[in-house]
């Protein structure tokens, strides 16, 4: 990649085309956790139905923490990939609080809770690959900002 002068006379390497499909990738992703979040809090039926009356009183009984948890997990994550599209060095940390967010509401669902049973297996298999996706794009915005690409 060639390096090309930005108006404050610093050098930063051209954006790479894989940084542009894996920022509009990561934002439809997370876009959805977000409309997940929203919908469920803010109990919009036609996405609500969908689920038993023993799962709506698992996530209507979320305690604060895990609601935060998930909140700084999802919104985390949404502003980590807008960071991405802007090229901007701080997607690692919105990433990096998108985890921790993570662990903290993985911690209530998996190990606090009976989630695992109330949600199913299905469930717990998209947890792992939000998990994995999550891990992805956390390493993924540091290597870019090692790289000089996030400034």
């Amino acid at each position: 990649m060639t390096a090309t002068e930005t108006s404050g006379g610093e050098s930063r390497r051209k954006t790479p085309v894989h940084l542009w499909i894996v920022g509009v990738l990561s934002l439809l992703w997370n876009a959805m956790g977000a409309f997940d979040y929203l919908a469920t809090h803010l109990r919009l039926d036609f996405y609500m139905s969908q689920f038993s009356q023993e799962q709506l009183a698992y996530f209507y009984g979320f305690p604060a923490w895990a609601v935060a948890g998930w909140a700084f997990g999802v919104w985390g994550a949404f502003a980590g990939s807008i960071g991405l599209l802007l090229r901007k060095k701080w997607a690692v940390w919105a990433f990096g609080i998108s985890l921790a967010g993570m662990v903290v509401s993985s911690i209530y669902n998996l190990v606090l809770s009976d989630g695992v049973r109330i949600m199913g297996s299905g469930a717990m298999v998209f947890t792992a690959i939000i998990w994995a996706v999550a891990i992805f794009l956390f390493l993924y915005a540091r290597t870019q900002a090692k790289e000089g690409v996030l400034n």
